[in-house]
């Protein structure tokens, strides 16, 4: 997805956008659209063609009150536009399509394991996955950040819930195959087709996997899972397979869009690029302006549980609302120039990561593993230089770019450090 400077030039015709619609955010650009909306129609009625409806709301205080309030917007029926009109067979059985008490349940005990605190350990491995990762650029070829950083979750993600290395590959294929179906690098068939294979292929992968670990639990975050209670019981083989493949996918498709994003917004803010060299203490805080630049997760969909009034617009009922992130990290009410890409930026409340009780569990994990990559990648890259276009990923949920070739000047020290890490680790899938 495009992501916008600063928005000028005519108002739009909402009547003739989808926001729905895959292919737009491939070859069109929703900031000016969003930020329209912002100004004129904050909670917006969008009507497909098949009938189906949904409700856009676009202001960062509505996004905060849609997502927030689970009493009046339930996640149960399905939160992504995906199964828009539908049934979503996860719904109180996923964390991420539950409400209290049953969300609480199933995220009380994974927000333990997946904690900033229990995570630390893992440390090492993330910053060795980052040394492999930079690897390509020792050479001084093209490097693409983009298909590399598709890749880069599985190498710690793939570690931390015990997952064969030879299948890491495949499985961050088939994750974004299921965020992105239409687009031509993974679209199979036309329709529903793709998505429902990937889907497929992963409930099987994850059913396998959750059949041996009852065998065999080991010391990883499947085997966590199958001997979890939720409420005081264990979890059923289907609520296992549905919360593993929920969390892969949410590791899949926040990290790697973000990184993408950043290096593209530090390419055009050279001087942002040079701040951050100069003065590393920013990582944090540039870190967390990439999260809110790229908001790689793009929607989320709910459904009001009962008729209602939001900013004049009557809601009944059962009318999916989708909260859009991007949108409301672009609010002017609240960021001040927020079209300007600044590493340094306090306070920074963004939502790339939700609002209340559906905050991405797996957050500091994301963060961890930013952190990691560019407290190497800043210091060790004086200069980064597109070689090639900018392709962005077909899909209405993962605010995504899929190829960004580029060529990098390493510092020596940098180019001796990594080659050195390279060498004693060994390759890796990545």
């Amino acid at each position: 997805m495009r992501i916008t400077a600063a928005c000028h030039g005519p108002e739009c015709d909402l009547g003739a956008v989808d926001l729905s619609d895959h292919d737009f955010y491939a070859t069109g650009d929703p900031h000016p659209v969003w930020a329209h909306m912002r100004r004129h129609a904050p909670v917006h009625l969008s009507t497909l063609p098949d009938g189906r409806s949904f409700w856009s709301v676009t202001r960062y205080h509505d996004v905060d009150a849609v997502l927030r309030d689970h009493t009046r917007f339930t996640s149960s029926k399905g939160t992504l536009l995906s199964v828009l009109g539908g049934t979503d067979p996860a719904g109180n059985k996923m964390m991420a399509a539950s409400d209290p008490p049953v969300h609480t349940a199933l995220r009380k005990p994974m927000s333990k394991v997946l904690s900033h605190r229990a995570l630390q350990p893992h440390n090492p491995q993330v910053r060795r996955v980052v040394h492999r990762m930079l690897a390509p650029l020792l050479d001084g070829g093209v490097w693409d950040i983009a298909e590399a950083g598709a890749r880069f979750p599985m190498a710690f993600t793939g570690t931390l819930m015990g997952l064969p290395e030879e299948d890491w590959e495949q499985l961050a294929r088939l994750t974004t195959a299921a965020i992105a179906p239409q687009d031509a690098g993974y679209r199979r068939s036309e329709g529903h087709g793709t998505l429902a294979a990937a889907h497929h292929e992963l409930f099987a992968y994850f059913s396998g996997q959750v059949r041996r670990r009852r065998r065999d639990p080991g010391d990883n975050l499947v085997g966590f899972l199958v001997g979890m209670e939720a409420d005081g019981r264990a979890l059923r083989h289907d609520e296992l397979v549905y919360n593993c493949y929920s969390l892969l996918l949410g590791a899949n498709v926040t990290t790697p869009h973000a990184v993408a994003a950043t290096v593209l917004a530090l390419i055009e803010n050279p001087r942002e690029w040079d701040r951050w060299r100069a003065g590393l203490s920013l990582t944090s805080t540039a870190v967390e302006e990439g999260l809110r630049w790229s908001s790689p997760a793009n929607h989320f969909m709910r459904h009001a549980t009962r008729d209602m009034v939001l900013r004049g617009q009557p809601i009944q009922e059962g009318d999916a609302v989708v909260a859009w992130l991007g949108s409301a990290n672009r609010d002017e009410e609240v960021f001040a120039d927020p079209y300007r890409f600044d590493i340094a930026r306090s306070p920074n409340r963004h939502v790339a990561f939700g609002f209340g009780p559906h905050y991405c569990v797996g957050a500091p994990l994301a963060r961890i593993a930013l952190g990691a990559l560019f407290r190497v990648l800043v210091p060790a890259v004086e200069r980064f230089t597109l070689a090639g276009p900018v392709e962005h990923l077909a899909s209405n949920f993962a605010a995504g770019i899929k190829s960004l070739p580029l060529t990098a000047r390493l510092s020596p020290e940098a180019a001796r450090a990594i080659g050195a890490a390279v060498a004693e680790d060994g390759p890796v899938i990545v």
